[in-house]
């Protein structure tokens, strides 16, 4: 008798303390332990996983021509070729250049994806715990500033192979030799490839700190166990 009334005692007594656990809201789990290789393997993870959800978005058809944000615009310094031009009657060619532009913008993101994963280098503890710590955006800034140079020298060359195969070059030849025939006008000299490469490489890391903080703030966005582990809200450094 007495063994049943302890035994009612501490089922009432347990019950009693989760109760108050629930009401103080505190974890009922234990601390996630991260080693060194769960941080930095965590955060090259999800640079993967944001570069391949950003190629993909961009690199498809229409991925910058139809995309508000991302849509490469007639060359800054070149607008007022634009605007001659159309004034002249030449909307066709204009247009046929800025859906040219974007395609090729596209196609060389398709067409470099690996070379942009392949940038993707190893880090040391002490980076990966910065970022880990940092904004939203840390690990994305981290990867700008160690890879932008190196990327830029390898994604041009892409960008020129696309803008050629979709005749963007030609018409941005025609457009430039076309405007520059007017009398009194300041000629225009832009570098096609590398006002691409520029637009192209901005967007990717827009998109991929974009990828980032959902990663960071949504568990349904950490798609494997590495992810959810790293960024788990109950994780602690080893």
């Amino acid at each position: 008798m007495r063994k049943t009334i302890f035994a009612s005692i501490a089922v009432l007594l347990l019950f009693a303390g989760c109760d108050t656990l629930s009401k103080m809201n505190l974890p009922t789990s234990g601390a996630v332990i991260l080693s060194e290789s769960d941080i930095v393997g965590g955060l090259k993870e999800a640079l993967n996983v944001g570069t391949n959800n950003a190629v993909g978005l961009l690199g498809k058809a229409d991925g910058f021509l139809k995309n508000p944000l991302f849509k490469i615009p007639f060359p800054e310094e070149a607008k007022r070729a634009e605007t001659k031009l159309r004034e002249l009657g030449m909307n066709d060619m204009v247009d046929n250049f800025i859906t040219t532009m974007n395609h090729g913008a596209e196609n060389a993101v398709s067409k470099a994806a690996p070379i942009f994963l392949n940038a993707i280098t190893s880090m040391t503890f002490a980076d990966a715990k910065n970022i880990l710590k940092g904004a939203d955006n840390a690990a994305t800034e981290y990867f700008k500033g160690k890879t932008t140079t190196a990327l830029f020298g390898l994604f041009k060359p892409e960008i020129q192979k696309a803008l050629d195969a979709v005749n963007a070059t030609k018409y941005w030849s025609d457009i430039t030799s076309t405007y520059n025939k007017i009398p009194f006008v300041t000629k225009i000299e832009t570098d096609l490839a590398k006002y691409v490469t520029d637009k192209a490489l901005t967007a990717l890391f827009t998109q991929i700190a974009s990828e980032e903080k959902k990663i960071r703030t949504d568990p349904l966005a950490r798609v494997n166990d590495i992810l959810k582990k790293v960024f788990n809200p109950n994780a602690v450094i080893q």
